[in-house]
């Protein structure tokens, strides 16, 4: 038993190293199998599967009358399934969900002055854009002046907008 605890200890060590040093121990490796295995060789992958692996067989050894064989066959389907997991988890995790915003999605956003818009200057606004407040230079045809709610209705850089003001 001392031996499937050893791994399943150290599969959560792996998993550490992994999580502080980041991609620095797969650099090590990199290129080596030439992607044959990509991702599936990674540690928090390899870390999973070991970890599952021990506590798994740790448990069979110690609550059944199985011998080590079947605890270590036990175990071995529990890191595999911990261990795709891990590596479904770490794709999906990479693949992300959408692209980063542009100058084109500021227009229609509604925000609010922060500093003054004189007459043919630039003052500043809040937006929210995509739920993250996001302060641009603005100008306005009149003046505005701070608190005023506005509509942004261009966007000549992803810096600077042109607003009016909300009518209510």
């Amino acid at each position: 038993m001392g031996l499937f605890l050893g791994l399943g200890i150290g599969g959560i060590a792996l998993l550490i190293l992994s999580l502080v040093f980041g991609g620095v121990l797969e650099s090590v490796f990199d290129g080596a199998l030439d992607g044959l295995f990509d991702g599936w060789l990674s540690l928090p992958v390899v870390a999973g599967f070991v970890s599952m692996l021990g506590f798994t067989g740790a448990i069979v050894l110690g609550s059944t009358g199985l011998g080590a064989g079947a605890a270590a066959a036990a175990g071995a389907v529990a890191g595999a399934g911990a261990g795709g997991l891990t590596y479904r988890f770490g794709r999906a995790l990479q693949r992300g969900g959408g692209r980063a915003p542009t100058k084109d999605d500021l227009v229609g956003v509604a925000g609010t002055v922060v500093t003054a818009i004189p007459a043919g200057g630039y003052g500043e606004v809040l937006l929210r854009l995509a739920g993250q407040p996001v302060k641009c230079a603005a100008r306005a045809d009149g003046p505005l002046g701070r608190g005023a709610e506005v509509w942004v209705t261009a966007a000549p850089s992803s810096t600077a907008v042109t607003v009016r003001a909300v009518e209510r």
